[in-house]
């Protein structure tokens, strides 16, 4: 197996060009080297074996919690470089805490409060899954870039609509953000501050601005893609590559754990 390069390439992912390859974390490993195709495959059985646990058997979601970190330790990535973006969750989090309190059925009394004991469940059940399919979600952008997972989806023959439209938001929210930047810079050059409920119609007119200018960007993309023979589908780079029956058996691995845990755990209730 030949050694994957972390130097900067032009045109390929170890540039971090593309804002989802941000994300991306360089490594030579197994996990890394799995074909797109097969880790999305495995990513979207692994999140609904999780979603179909029932939440009443805690003891399961502590074993998927094991196995991904054993996922993440063969991509030799520590999990102290994944941690932060669980930051994401945290709308999650606040609606799970408020489940106990709104929720109907029997109380349970904690101190001098009151909890639903049917809020107590879902609130847990909510977190446990969101945090594990956000568990799998970062695995799978940590190894995975975002030009390989386009080509995952055209290989996994998703509607060309929406891999076209997936593509050109992954290329161009930088141009975006580039464009809001310096906008921001042109602002502060006229001692422009954004405090206070003044600068709102400012930062309003700022953001429909940069709306239009997106719009007619997008535009003149569109009819530059026409007038080269654009069809309405990208070209599949990845089409005509098989992945040996030996690949997929051993990323079945991990769903099939997963699947044998959900079964105990569904039996056993």
């Amino acid at each position: 197996m030949t050694p994957r390069q972390t130097g900067p390439r032009v045109g390929d992912h170890a540039t971090g060009h593309l804002v989802g390859d941000r994300l991306y974390v360089a490594r030579s490993s197994r996990i890394h080297d799995l074909p797109a195709k097969v880790k999305l495959v495995v990513a979207l059985a692994t999140v609904f074996l999780i979603v179909l646990t029932p939440p009443e058997a805690m003891w399961a979601f502590f074993v998927y919690f094991a196995l991904l970190v054993t996922v993440l330790a063969m991509a030799n990535i520590k999990m102290v470089r994944v941690l932060p973006r669980f930051i994401v969750e945290v709308p999650f989090v606040v609606f799970a805490v408020l489940m106990p309190f709104i929720g109907q059925g029997p109380r349970l009394e904690v101190g001098p409060v009151l909890l639903s004991e049917a809020g107590l469940w879902s609130a847990w059940g909510l977190l446990a899954k969101a945090t594990l399919g956000l568990f799998v979600s970062i695995i799978l952008a940590a190894t995975t870039t975002m030009s390989d997972l386009v080509e995952g989806l055209h290989q996994l023959k998703f509607p060309s609509l929406i891999v076209a439209i997936l593509t050109s938001m992954i290329r161009y929210v930088n141009v975006v953000t580039d464009e809001a930047a310096r906008m921001s810079r042109a602002r502060a050059a006229r001692g422009f501050s954004g405090k206070g409920p003044r600068s709102w119609p400012i930062l309003a007119h700022s953001l429909g601005t940069l709306f239009i200018r997106s719009y007619e960007r997008g535009e003149r993309v569109h009819i530059a893609m026409l007038s080269r023979g654009y069809t309405g589908e990208l070209p599949q780079l990845g089409q005509g590559r098989t992945v040996a029956p030996a690949t997929w058996a051993a990323a079945a691995l991990l769903p099939a754990l997963v699947l044998t845990v959900c079964l105990t755990a569904v039996l056993t209730q």
